[in-house]
Parts: structure tokens; C-alpha cells; sequence
């Protein structure tokens, strides 16, 4: 049995976790004041996601590079591997907030849209 702490980010408390795991299964959790910390700590030590958020390259835009994030969580053992498929990524200004820049990366059904609107340059 291991045991690991986590601190909730569900909500502005913060509630310090306590989580038993027997292998990947979740035997117990203590210290959450609220259902939402429960649901936290186990999604977190069994399948824990992630939003990704970082930059992609822009032709002809009015900066070099266009802030994408992901729509929805993915897996964050594929952070990594979306970061190296988005190194290879560049779009073509004008560019408008909330635009899929990519299509369901690695198959996670999260598309990576445009965070900002960029106009072209000139």
C-alpha cells in the first residue's frame, strides 16, 4: 500500500489529500471538505490530465508566435509528445481567438485552438 498527499486545486480551499492506492486502485482518500476533492485525488493518482498551453509559429503575423491551448484535458503522459507535434506547427496570420489550429492531437479528442486573435503584419 502506498499512500500519496495532494493538495485540492478544485477550489479556493485548498484541502491537503491524503490518498491510499493499493497499485493503480484507490482504497482511501482523507482530508477533502468536499465531494470535488474526492473526484480530484482520484483522477489525479489513476488517470491524471492536463491542459497544455504554450506557443506555436506565425507567418506573417504581428508577433512571431500565436498562444494555443488545448480545448479539454489531455493525458499528461502526452504532453511531451503534443509539445513535439506542436514544435512542428506554424499557421498563417490572421488568426482568430478560439480557431482549431489542431484537429484531436494524438487521437485525445482535444483540439488545440488559437488563445488570442493575431492580425497580419503590414
Amino acid at each position: 500500500m502506498i499512500e500519496k498527499e495532494l493538495i485540492c486545486v478544485n477550489c479556493p480551499m485548498g484541502c491537503r489529500l491524503t490518498v491510499a492506492l493499493d497499485g493503480d486502485k484507490v482504497v482511501s482518500i482523507n482530508g477533502n471538505n468536499c465531494p470535488r476533492g474526492k473526484t480530484y485525488a482520484e483522477k489525479e493518482c489513476v488517470s491524471p490530465e492536463r491542459i497544455l498551453t504554450t506557443t506555436v509559429k506565425i507567418n506573417s503575423g504581428t508577433h512571431r508566435v500565436l498562444p494555443v491551448i488545448t480545448d479539454r484535458e489531455i493525458p499528461l503522459g502526452k504532453l511531451f509528445e503534443a509539445m513535439d507535434i506542436l514544435k512542428g506547427v506554424s499557421v498563417d496570420a490572421p488568426v482568430s481567438e478560439g480557431q482549431v489550429i489542431v484537429r484531436d492531437i494524438l487521437g485525445s479528442g482535444a483540439n488545440v485552438i488559437a488563445s488570442r486573435s493575431m492580425d497580419r503584419c503590414g
